[in-house]
């Protein structure tokens, strides 16, 4: 049993995932962005940031279409879970699997920094253990969601700022089920203390417990 974490050309943040999975205690094997089927085994899958295709078209447009999002998409169609972080949620959106789109920024810049977060619905696998905000950093050029709130599953939002510009301040979303979410900030990098903050496993437990 073990999380899949996704590969595209241009990925740069699945070690992370693949340490947050390992430090929790669980087994991460890293899928191929070619691969037609997910590790056996698998039980979760996460989608990690980074600038798959070098964010040709769109961030996230031509990963959403590789030969393993066909596996992905059936994985959650069973109702297994799915996390996907930074340029992992804009695959998610372009795959169809999440509502909304994430354009540039509001600055029209890359906004590197720790952000503070609160949970909207606790009613999701990823979020019915956390408590009080969250002290996870952000790093992006186009993480502002766009979006109808009232028709998306809101899971997480900027508290009391809104670095990207995002509708609504929204930072995180899941599927009306709540087994696919995708967030812009990266847990994987809030996993011990000595980077700052631990609350990142939060949303990395129910992956491992899966």
């Amino acid at each position: 049993m073990s999380v899949a974490v996704v590969r595209f050309p241009g990925s740069l943040d699945h070690d992370s995932a693949v340490r947050a999975v390992h430090g929790l205690g669980g087994t991460a094997e890293l899928a191929w962005h070619d691969d037609r089927a997910l590790p056996a085994g698998t039980t979760a899958v996460v989608i990690p940031g980074g600038f798959s295709y070098g964010d040709h078209l769109r961030p996230g447009a031509i990963a959403s279409r590789s030969p393993i999002m066909r596996a992905v998409v059936d994985h959650a169609n069973a109702g297994g879970l799915v996390l996907g972080i930074c340029n992992g949620f804009q695959v998610l959106c372009e795959a169809g699997l999440l509502p909304g789109a994430l354009r540039p920024n509001a600055t029209l810049s890359f906004v590197c920094r720790q952000v503070t977060l609160e949970v909207s619905d606790g009613g999701t696998p990823f979020t019915e253990t956390a408590s009080g905000p969250l002290s996870i950093p952000i790093k992006n050029h186009d993480g502002a969601w766009y979006g109808d709130p009232d028709r998306a599953r809101v899971v997480l939002r900027y508290q009391g700022e809104n670095p990207l510009g995002a509708v609504d301040r929204v930072a995180g979303v899941a599927n009306e089920a709540g087994n696919v979410m995708g967030l812009m900030p990266h847990p994987e990098e809030a996993v011990d203390p000595l980077l700052g903050s631990v609350d990142g496993c939060v949303l990395f437990r129910p992956l491992v417990a899966a």
